[in-house]
């Protein structure tokens, strides 16, 4: 066994010892995803406090908090599928919920460059917000029209594992880094699921005037 494997079982144990314990407790999936929200809001105000003087801690702090609520994102679906709790407005809710700490980790990112008045970044901060969020939206609205719409690369888990990576090595600049391909790949999903989705809905008017 490769040490891989062995830290992937490992992992893996610890999850399901965690998802259990909660199932026990009986603790609502809905709640886990709100504290969820909650720790990214903390993660958030690290980056919104931060000084030039003291970046480097601060957005260190940030990138293991972002860890910690990545946790409760991970066990909710376990747990309600555990408790017998799956339910559709808990997609809806976890769904909701993931787009406002995604708000709330960019937003104290901008909060951050703006006091620091570095005003290029605020705006490609805002502009890789947009895309992230526009991300998520084409592919609901897609999924609305034709069913399912998972093309793309830059994913929620992507996007966070970039703001982690981001975070932990500010110190030598790689949160700049991770702000541009954010914003490169975020676009290039955006495009490529409105192009996905053109064709699915040519291909769905074809098939309608051939049954005609």
């Amino acid at each position: 066994m490769t040490w891989t494997n062995a830290f992937g079982k490992g992992s893996g144990w610890l999850l399901n010892k965690i998802v259990n314990g909660l199932a026990l407790t009986r603790i609502s999936p809905n709640a886990l995803t709100f504290i969820g929200l909650l720790i990214n809001i903390v993660a958030a105000l690290f980056f919104g406090f931060a000084r030039a003087q003291n970046a480097d801690r601060m957005f260190v702090y940030a990138g293991l908090t972002i860890i910690g609520a990545g946790l409760f994102d991970m066990v909710d679906g376990r747990v309600a599928r555990l408790t017998n709790q799956v339910s559709v407005f808990g997609a809806f809710f976890d769904s909701v919920m993931d787009r406002y700490s995604d708000v709330a980790i960019f937003f104290g990112l901008l909060v951050f460059y703006a006091r620091g008045n570095r005003l290029f970044y605020v705006g490609l901060t805002a502009f890789v917000m947009t895309a992230c969020l526009m991300v998520s939206y084409t592919r609901a609205r897609a999924e609305a029209l034709i069913g399912s719409c998972k093309v793309g690369f830059m994913e929620r888990p992507e996007r966070i594992v970039c703001v982690i990576l981001g975070a932990l090595a500010n110190h030598w600049g790689v949160m700049a880094a991770a702000l541009w391909v954010l914003a490169f790949f975020s676009t290039v999903t955006v495009i490529h699921r409105i192009r996905y989705t053109y064709l699915e809905t040519e291909r769905m008017k074809m098939l309608e005037l051939k049954r005609g």
